[in-house]
Parts: structure tokens; sequence; C-alpha cells
């Protein structure tokens, strides 16, 4: 690759990364109200994670810590916590949720501000399928992890929100929902980064709503409507809601909800 090439490379993942950062920086007020789901698989990451004793206290990064709801968590379980974060609208909000409890770190999980061997363990829940290439942040990790130290992370794989996309392709041929990487792309990737494989098991995740529009509404609120893949613009209109809801219907159950399927990976690496 030229320079040019490479700089025009670099130069689009730094304006992908500023993208995703206002997105989830204009969410971050309103965040905890649309997480449900988010809360849902961080707790069962956290069941993952070994029981502190209180006078021997480990290190932990949260690294793509939103609003601070598992930095508070794992403070009371006893961790010394550095929230970390893209956005500092989201430091903000998880400031004002741990107060001096935790240290605050605005940084790029690809290039994270921190030293080598700076933590026992790494915590990232919902925040790496942002990254292009998941060694990349799993290298970083490693490197600010001490040796056998252990990172638990989750991250949005291939499949999720499949009743959403289907529903959308009914009405129009651009792209409204996120293409995650397969299971088999991740072990890969993981692979790549050195790291070594303590568990990784894969979950289908389903959440109900009552229409398609809740649905969408709860993207918006978590700040996930960002693409990473190139889509039309153009503002959605009343009419073509109406048709999402419509094409979404198909999937409504006895029970009169609908489904929103999430496909979720989680991992236990060891650093060794």
């Amino acid at each position: 690759m030229s320079d040019k090439s490479m700089k025009a490379a670099f130069s689009i993942e730094q304006s992908q990364k500023l993208a995703i950062a206002n997105a989830f920086g204009r969410a971050a007020q309103h965040y905890d109200k649309s997480a449900a789901f988010q809360r849902q698989v961080g707790q069962q990451l956290v069941a993952l994670m070994p029981t502190q004793v209180q006078s021997s206290k480990s290190s932990v990064i949260d690294i793509g810590c939103g609003t601070g709801y598992f930095s508070h968590e794992l403070h009371h379980q006893g961790f010394e916590v550095t929230a970390a974060d893209l956005s500092a609208e989201m430091l903000l909000q998880a400031h004002q949720r741990c107060g001096n409890h935790c240290q605050y770190l605005q940084t790029d999980v690809e290039n994270i501000a921190m030293a080598d061997d700076s933590y026992d363990f790494a915590f990232s829940n919902l925040a790496l399928q942002w990254c292009n290439d998941l060694s990349v942040p799993l290298r970083e990790l490693q490197r600010v992890v001490r040796f056998d130290g252990v990172i638990f992370f989750t991250t949005l794989m291939d499949g999720s929100l499949n009743e959403l996309k289907h529903a959308w392709s009914h009405i129009d041929n651009k792209q409204h929902v996120n293409a995650f990487k397969s299971q088999q792309h991740i072990e890969a990737e993981i692979t790549q980064s050195g790291l070594m494989i303590e568990t990784l098991e894969c979950k289908s995740i389903t959440v109900y709503y009552s229409t398609a529009m809740k649905l969408m509404r709860d993207l918006k609120g978590i700040g996930a409507t960002h693409l990473q893949q190139q889509r039309s613009s153009g503002l959605i209109g009343r009419q073509t809601f109406i048709e999402l809801e419509h094409a979404y219907d198909k999937y409504r159950l006895k029970n009169g909800l609908l489904p929103a399927t999430y496909q979720v990976c989680f991992g236990v690496l060891k650093n060794a």
C-alpha cells in the first residue's frame, strides 16, 4: 500500500471512530433507559469473573465502560476500577455514577493510553464489535494486562437483529443494521492476538418489544445507530416506519410481542 493510500485509510478509520464516539456521546444522558439488553449481557459476563477479597484488591480496566454501570458493579465486588471510554460524555455519566470510587480514562481501545502491565484484568461488555479487526484491541488489552491476567469480553456476532434486517429488506435495499463477525472470524482474530482462549461461548439472547418502533428507539437510545458500512443517506419518513411495522409483524409471537434476537460471544482470554 502506498503512503497516500495508507494516509487515506487512516483518515477513514479516524473518521469512523469520531462518528462512533459522537453517536454514543449524543446518547449518553439517556443511555441507561434503553440499555436493558446491555445490562443483561454484562451481568452474565461479570458472573464469569473471580470473586474479590476486600483486603487484596485486583485492578481491572472496564474498556468501553459507557455510563459506568459495570464499573460501579466491579467496584462493589472489590476491584480497583479504571473506567475507560472513547466518549467524554459517557465518562461524565460514569463519573456521576461512580464518583471517586473509580479512575477515569478517555482512550481508544486500539491505542490505550496506559503503560504495559497496568492491570490484573480487563472487562469489556459489547464494545469491541465497533473495531474492524478484533485482534488489534485484544493485543492492546494483552499489553496493559499483566502476565497471567485475564480478559473478559462480550461482542456481537453475525446474525444479530436478523428479524429487523429481514423486515427492512422488504422495504428497500439500503443497509439499516450493522453486519458483525462470524464465530469463525472471531476465533481467528483471537488467535492472531496471541491470547489463550480459556472459554469462548456463543449464545442467542432475545429481548421482546410490543412494536418495532420501540426497538428502533432503544437502538437510537444506546447510540447504536451508527453504521460501520456505507449506506444511502436520507431521513426515514413516517410511511416507511409504518411499512417496517407491517414487515416486522410476521415475527409477532402468540403472546403479542416481537422478538429481537442477538448473537453474543462471551470470551475469557488469558495473557499467558
